[in-house]
């Protein structure tokens, strides 16, 4: 557990760092879709484009460990993804925890 914490830490004092406060988890997620979709420069997202970043960076970090493989973009530059195997059913906190195990992974492999 404490492993878990000392390389969580780092991750969440950068982005606290960079946009003035701690973002929870569907910021987090966010950001990561905005970062996969290469598109900084649109400033506004429907409710249901911010869903579907959220999904794009779930698919994306999860395919780092064999869930998902990107099948390619569509006209409009948005990833998609194939489930080659189904994610663990888990409770809350260990939903959590393994998708804060896939962001350390990220942001450590981005250089954040």
């Amino acid at each position: 557990m404490e492993d878990f914490e000392q390389r969580w830490k780092p991750i969440e004092q950068m982005l606290a760092e960079r946009f003035g406060k701690t973002p929870n988890m569907e910021a987090i997620l966010f950001l990561i879709g905005v970062n996969e979709l290469n598109n900084l420069t649109k400033k506004k997202y429907t409710k249901e484009q911010k869903q579907d970043l959220m999904h794009v960076a779930v698919c994306t970090l999860l395919s780092r460990s064999g869930y998902y493989e990107l099948e390619g973009y569509d006209k409009d530059g948005w990833p998609h993804f194939r489930e080659l195997q189904p994610v663990p059913k888990l409770g809350m906190e260990e939903q959590e925890r393994f998708l804060k195990e896939h962001i350390i992974d990220y942001f450590t492999d981005h250089d954040a």
